[in-house]
């Protein structure tokens, strides 16, 4: 498994601040990235600022974290950036929030037609499915990603 290099990072001072992954937004995910195979992974402690209900995961964080997580996967394995278009999230069990908590969000390509990305993302706890989604990206071409959203290319350590 190889941590991915944030494309981003240093754009802070031209407005970088996603809620996902800039590691700098206070109230942000920080989500980190590594790629595994076919597959983009990140561990994320669910705090317990991020539940909906009684020390659970709120539903709307589970979507940012599988939607952050496919845009990842455009980036390291089309070498683009993109946009979400469609967004299904199936929610199996709930995910414990908590310091002591850790998940497992993953994400791989299933097709790509023309400038449609097709995403499948899960979240695990402690090994167990918790939610899956469905996502398409529209990926935007590499000169656009690279002269409108500084995207210069995504690579590991």
């Amino acid at each position: 498994m190889k941590k991915i290099i944030n494309p981003w990072s240093g754009l802070e001072e031209i407005g970088y601040n996603c809620f996902g992954c800039a590691p700098s937004n206070p109230v942000g995910l920080k989500m980190e990235f590594y790629e595994d195979g076919d597959e983009i992974v990140s561990f994320w402690t669910p705090g317990d600022e991020y539940q909906g209900w009684l020390k659970t995961l709120h539903g709307g964080i589970h979507s940012a974290l599988m939607d952050e997580i496919a845009l990842w996967v455009i980036a390291r394995k089309l070498q683009t950036s993109g946009m979400t278009t469609n967004l299904n999230v199936k929610f199996r069990k709930p995910v414990p929030t908590g310091p002591d908590r850790k998940i497992e969000i993953r994400a791989r390509l299933k097709e790509q037609k023309r400038n449609f990305a097709f995403i499948s993302a899960r979240i695990l706890s402690e090994g167990e499915v918790c939610s899956e989604a469905e996502l398409t990206y529209f990926c935007f071409p590499k000169e656009k990603a690279a002269s409108e959203f500084y995207f210069k290319g995504c690579m590991t350590e």
